[in-house]
């Protein structure tokens, strides 16, 4: 580990955070499996991209201009109470939850939304157009959900988490996370550009799978599994209310490899090094 006097920023050219949304997406584990509990989706990002290449990570991305800008109806929380729990103001905190809905359906096919407020699209495959056309920005989110008279169900979605890309990085990114039961009748798929391999998996599974070099999980996407191993069910998860801090974790050098130090850490350095930690 390296010692506090030789910790030192890789870069410090500051990069603003851009403000993202990512939401995982859970369900009970299938009766008649050998374990119970919940069970996770994840998706591993082609490799190359200018962001998490290669990493396995939950569904989400960068809030586009139009979702600040979307005009839906809306089923759940007020925007109010969504900005009290994430720390910000309402316009913001609006551009977040429908970031979150926009790119869940864009990346898995997801849609949290329905015909009605107390309704949810029982299959998507209708809109495999649509999907495409948000991808490339060639549709706007809200002009989707008015065209096939949907309403989004914020209700759906709760506040997680909070992580902000640690200052030194070429791109950043104050990230909201969120959660979500998979909708019944819906299928996540890795029908996306951005998607090497998907699976659903139990977060000790994730996170085993990991340890033994499976797969490559940044420090937020390790805590958020690493937290989740505590539940035992979808509305235990549902029914939580976890504080929210900002976490900004810190990217240091020293004379070896590269190092996050984030909180509660510990765990994920048991293994040694990370593949990331060498790049140039």
């Amino acid at each position: 580990m390296v010692s506090k006097q030789e910790q030192t920023p890789r870069d410090s050219t500051d990069v603003a955070p851009k403000d993202a949304s990512t939401v995982i997406l859970i369900r009970d584990t299938a009766a008649g499996a050998t374990a119970s509990g919940i069970e996770v989706f994840l998706l591993r990002r082609v490799k190359g991209m200018a962001f998490a290449g290669g990493m396995t990570v939950f569904p989400g991305g960068g809030v586009d201009p139009s979702d600040a800008e979307a005009e839906v109806d809306w089923a759940g929380p007020s925007v109010d109470w969504w900005a009290g729990r994430f720390s910000t103001d309402a316009a913001r905190a609006k551009a977040l939850v429908c970031a979150a809905v926009r790119e869940t359906f864009e990346e898995c096919g997801v849609l949290l939304a329905g015909p009605s407020a107390d309704t949810v699209v029982a299959d998507t495959s209708r809109y495999a157009q649509a999907r495409t056309q948000l991808e490339k920005r060639e549709l706007s989110f809200s002009d989707f959900l008015k065209r096939e008279n949907l309403v989004l169900r914020a209700d759906l979605l709760r506040p997680w988490a909070n992580w902000i890309t640690p200052v030194g990085e070429g791109r950043r990114y104050d990230t909201r996370f969120f959660v979500a039961a998979a909708p019944q009748g819906q299928i996540a798929d890795g029908a996306t550009s951005e998607a090497e391999e998907v699976q659903w998996q139990s977060p000790a599974a994730a996170l085993a799978h990991w340890q033994g070099g499976g797969s490559i999980l940044l420090p937020p996407t390790w805590s958020q599994l690493t937290a989740l191993s505590a539940f035992g069910s979808v509305a235990d998860v549902l029914a939580a209310e976890p504080e929210i801090p900002v976490i900004l974790p810190t990217l240091i050098t020293g004379e070896e490899q590269l190092r996050v130090e984030f909180p509660g850490q510990d765990g994920y350095y048991e293994a040694g090094p990370h593949p990331w930690a060498s790049r140039d």
